[in-house]
């Protein structure tokens, strides 16, 4: 087992990774101060492919746990599913050392952590992350909410997780769009922090997408690393924080414009990163070559890289939106080098629309 600490001061807690080993959390929670009541907050079909495996545990440490599903889908993500789970916990009589398991991917992440994060103002909450995105960016780092019509992720709060137990088998079961789509987030470290990281991933892809297990733990182990860090310097995103948000905030847009149907969210940051890679290049941040290389690396993954024309115009209104927009003004993470990034305020309109223009398909939004 591979272990990586996020350093909060009294809200540390661990990342553990390993390969077939969701049976032995039972072993670990005892360093978990959680309450008799848990609730396994999940989807239908992560319910019987590892629910049971989960209720095990916890029945064979005296608890018998409520499981509460929600269906799968961004577009389920939403204050309304966030109520219904309020319900159930209410109607359970849980109390503030109560505790919560998020079983899913990056959505039931989200919404579990921000049930967590307000039922009686705060109980403990463990990520049990099942899907790429989730294992190597959404589980971990404490930021929980849930999406609005008119834009993604703007009600939320920062709740950090007491315990996040990765288990890379559990990929084995993963849709391979939904593998694909967790790739955007593993690029977009090599792209923020690690040159050597990306030319890993140039390298190994192959064995990636092969779910070999070695270079897979290795792979979640660096991104978990490098957000590790990140988080542990930056907790509330008042500065540094901000660079993980590369290709987040076109793809963001891109998510919103679309109802959350057309593109899962890996394949809307693999855009955006183009996006963001193109705009750097075009504003003289970064030479051409970062760009292609960041675009060649996307579509070697099997990642779009361009989006059908849509009207720029009503991108921009969603862009002024954006939970990130300070005094006004849009904040853009983009690349200077492999490795480094840099945060740009106040980028004009009319060189945005020539970066996102030039990454337009033949194709029309329907």
């Amino acid at each position: 087992m591979k272990k990586v600490r996020v350093v909060l001061g009294a809200r540390s807690y661990d990342i553990c990774i390993g390969h077939d080993f969701l049976q032995t959390l039972k072993d670990y929670i005892h360093s978990v101060s959680l309450g008799k009541k848990t609730a396994i907050i999940t989807n239908p079909k992560l319910r019987r492919l590892y629910g049971g495996i989960i209720e095990q545990q916890w029945k064979e440490k005296g608890c018998m746990p409520v499981v509460i599903d929600v269906p799968a889908g961004e577009r389920y993500k939403t204050l309304k599913s966030v109520s219904k789970v309020y319900d159930v916990l209410i109607e359970k009589k849980f109390e503030r050392n109560s505790s919560i398991i998020a079983l899913g991917g990056g959505v039931i992440g989200d919404i579990a952590g921000f049930v967590a994060a307000t039922y009686l103002r705060g109980i403990p909450y463990i990520q049990i992350p099942t899907s790429l995105v989730a294992q190597v960016d959404s589980s971990v780092g404490g930021k929980t909410g849930v999406n609005h019509p008119l834009g993604k992720n703007l009600i939320g709060a920062f709740y950090q997780p007491s315990l996040v137990w990765i288990d890379v088998g559990v990929l084995k079961t993963l849709p391979r769009r939904e593998l694909l789509s967790g790739m955007a987030e593993v690029v977009k470290y090599g792209v923020i922090a690690d040159e050597q990281f990306f030319s890993f991933i140039e390298e190994n892809y192959k064995e990636i997408l092969s779910l070999e297990q070695e270079v897979l733990i290795h792979t979640v182990e660096r991104s978990c690393e490098i957000k590790a860090m990140v988080v542990s310097e930056d907790e509330r995103e008042k500065g540094l924080r901000a660079i993980l948000n590369f290709g987040h905030t076109i793809g963001h847009a891109i998510e919103t414009v679309t109802g959350y149907k057309r593109y899962k969210h890996g394949e809307a940051v693999s855009i955006g990163m183009v996006c963001a890679a193109r705009l750097a290049s075009l504003m003289g941040l970064c030479h051409q070559d970062i760009f292609l290389r960041i675009e060649r690396l996307c579509n070697l993954l099997g990642l779009p890289t361009s989006i059908p024309r849509v009207d720029f115009g009503v991108l921009w209104d969603i862009l002024q939106r954006d939970k990130k927009v300070i005094n006004g003004k849009v904040r853009f993470i983009l690349p200077v080098r492999l490795g480094e990034v840099k945060i740009v305020e106040g980028v004009e309109r009319e060189t945005l629309q020539e970066a996102v223009q030039s990454c337009y398909s033949a194709d029309k939004f329907v």
